[in-house]
Order: C-alpha cells, then sequence, then structure tokens
C-alpha cells in the first residue's frame, strides 16, 4: 500500500465521571483519552482510534506519552513499523493506533469487525459492576444490577472494611444461588501478601464466588504463585499483565505463576496482538481468560466489544463502562438484560472531538 498520502493527528479528550468511581487505588473522577485520526489526503479516507491511559496504572503513563504520539503522527507512513514494534512499551499507543488503522481501513470506519454483534443480531454476556464506596452506596448498586437483569456481577472490594464486603456478598447469596448469579469480586491488589491474603481467600470462598482478581499487589511473583497453589478460590491476573511486553516474558510469567484466570485489557497489554499473545500464552496451560475495557470512551469499547465477540469466548466480559461519563459519544452501543449489543441503526455522534 503507498503510504505517502497518509497523515496522522492526535487530541486528547478528558472523560467526566457522572458520579465519583471509587478503587482501592482511590477516586476516579476524570479519565484522559487521546483520540488518532488518520487521514488519506489524496482521498480523504480517514479512521479513528482511542489511547486509553489510567495513571498511575497504565505501563505507558511516562512523561513523553504526548512525545511519543507526536512521533507516532508525524511519521505515519512508517506504519507498519508502528503496528509491528515500535510501540511495545506503549501498549495504549499501540491499541489506539491498531484501532485507527482497521478504522481507515474498514468499508464503515466504526465496523472494525464486521459480524452477527455489528448486525445486531448477537449479543455478548457481560458483568455488571459494583463501584467502591459506603455500604448504602454499593448496596444499591447491586439491587439496580440485579433489577436491570444481570446474572454476572462484579464486585471491587478493598476499599472499606472487609467484614461490611463480605456482608454485602453474604446478602447476595442469601437470595440468589451461584446458579442465578455469578459474583467475581476484584481486590486490585488490596490484600497483603500470605497469611492474610490466604485468610480471606477463605472466607471468601465460602460465599460461592467465580473468581477474584488480583487478590495483592503486582510484581511480587513468587507470593503470587503461593497463592493460586493454595487458594480455595479461583484467581484472576489483571494488573500482573501490566508492563510485561515480550512474548517469551509473557510465557514465562504463566509458566511460574500459574493463575486460573487471566483477563485482557487490550489498552494495557498491546491492544488486539499483545492480548492475543496473552491468549496464546494461556493455551499452553489451559487457562481461561475474558476481556474488560480499561474504561475507554464509546470509540475504545466499540473496537474492544467487536473483537471479543470474534473470539468465541462464552463467559460474561467485561464491557458493561459506557455510560459512566457525561461526554461520551453517542454510539450504536447499548446494554440491555445483561448484554452488550450493538444497534446499527443507531448513528456516532464525533462532534465532541474535530475528526475532519
Amino acid at each position: 500500500m503507498n503510504t505517502n498520502f497518509l497523515q496522522a493527528t492526535f487530541q486528547k479528550h478528558t472523560l467526566e465521571f457522572k458520579q465519583p468511581s471509587g478503587t482501592s487505588r482511590g477516586i476516579l473522577r476524570i479519565k484522559e483519552s487521546w483520540f488518532i485520526v488518520i487521514k488519506n489526503q489524496k482521498t480523504w479516507q480517514w479512521g479513528i482510534g482511542e489511547c486509553g491511559l489510567l495513571k498511575g496504572l497504565s505501563a505507558d503513563d511516562r512523561p513523553d506519552y504526548e512525545d511519543k504520539l507526536k512521533e507516532v503522527c508525524n511519521n505515519i507512513f512508517q506504519i507498519n513499523y508502528w503496528l509491528d514494534e515500535g510501540l511495545r512499551e506503549f501498549p495504549s499507543i499501540q491499541f489506539g493506533l491498531e484501532m485507527a488503522w482497521k478504522s481507515y481501513q474498514a468499508k464503515d470506519k466504526f465496523s472494525l469487525f464486521p459480524s452477527e454483534f455489528t448486525k445486531g443480531k448477537k449479543s455478548i454476556p457481560i458483568n455488571g459492576l459494583i463501584w467502591m464506596g459506603e455500604e448504602d452506596f454499593m448496596r444499591k448498586q447491586i439491587e439496580e444490577k440485579i433489577n436491570q437483569g444481570f446474572d454476572c456481577v462484579k464486585m471491587k472490594i478493598g476499599a472499606i472494611d472487609f467484614e461490611t464486603e463480605v456482608a454485602l456478598l453474604k446478602n447476595i447469596r442469601k437470595r440468589f444461588s451461584k446458579e442465578a448469579i455469578e459474583l467475581r469480586v476484584d481486590a486490585n491488589g488490596a490484600f497483603q501478601p500470605g497469611e492474610d491474603a490466604l485468610k480471606k481467600l477463605n472466607i471468601l470462598a465460602k460465599l460461592d464466588l467465580h473468581s477474584i482478581e488480583q487478590p495483592i499487589k503486582q510484581r511480587q511473583e513468587e507470593e503470587m504463585q503461593k497463592l493460586c497453589c493454595k487458594t480455595p478460590l479461583p484467581i484472576a491476573l489483571d494488573e500482573e499483565l501490566i508492563g510485561v511486553f515480550e512474548k517469551e516474558k509473557k510465557q514465562a510469567l504463566l509458566d511460574f505463576i500459574q493463575p486460573q484466570y487471566i483477563i485482557l485489557k487490550p489498552s494495557f497489554v498491546g491492544g488486539f496482538r499483545g492480548s492475543q499473545e496473552w491468549i496464546d500464552a494461556a493455551a499452553k496451560h489451559d487457562i481461561p481468560w475474558w476481556i474488560t475495557s480499561a474504561l475507554e470512551s464509546n470509540v475504545g469499547l466499540n473496537a474492544i466489544a467487536q473483537w471479543t465477540f470474534t473470539l468465541n469466548n462464552s463467559m460474561h466480559q467485561g464491557l458493561g463502562t459506557g455510560s459512566l461519563y457525561t461526554n461520551n459519544f453517542p454510539s450504536p452501543l447499548y446494554v440491555e438484560n445483561g448484554a452488550i449489543h450493538y444497534n446499527e441503526d443507531e448513528e456516532w455522534d464525533l462532534r465532541l472531538l474535530n475528526t475532519r
């Protein structure tokens, strides 16, 4: 392909949460994203992708982030280099560029992976997300998700006292069996390694939970390996995968820790390609996985959802984040009865961005 006529620009868009959202790392009020737009100066063909960064968590949360975006856009004629090897250490830019390039090449710039999903004929089951907060706030969220038809609920834990969190989970279990409601918890590394974590895992295991994400902080491989070996409750690695760039190191990490699950956020692990490398590494140990968005706008969520559908993974995915913001982009994506759907009759609205 002749890349001489390619031109690329980027712009920042700060997403604003409808209400502050709590994690064990603090309260989220805004989420920064950068949008890459690739154009052909001759034909005016164009495509858009989102680089979603989470401050303090993304591996590419670096002072030179925008410098790298400028370098990529100024040298977009080297698109193959950037996609193949040039952005290994900038996973969110890698994903944004992959997305923009798929969009550029697509007949419909928002139908990156045409399927029964984009035709509106099939949906993707997702978990309902319960944010951390005061007990009443968390209880209200749980009620809302169940009333909205979710049969899989994921609760973030580690911000209020553990006993209160256990009581909330027990209350769900009194009303709904594990066959009726699948319960997942996400500790975001809140437990202390060793006896503290193992004790809490034993308590949680009695509640018929599906799994727990990242019980202890990442980069404690020996402690995590011990936990995964002894745990009565399946452990899913999440943050543990961030910053592991080479295929060989990905395989080595899973070979050593041998978790029960892994969770893939394309913005954190290098987009479609980086995620596929983790999937391939996990397959050698028959480790199941699911896909989760990383609080992207509907532009990024759209790409993740469409790609996820093509993977034919029947587990509940973590893709229910499109309604978090006051200034998201209206799109064909919507959540109903515990699943994410695509209404091809709905139009995209990117007027908040200057894409032309």
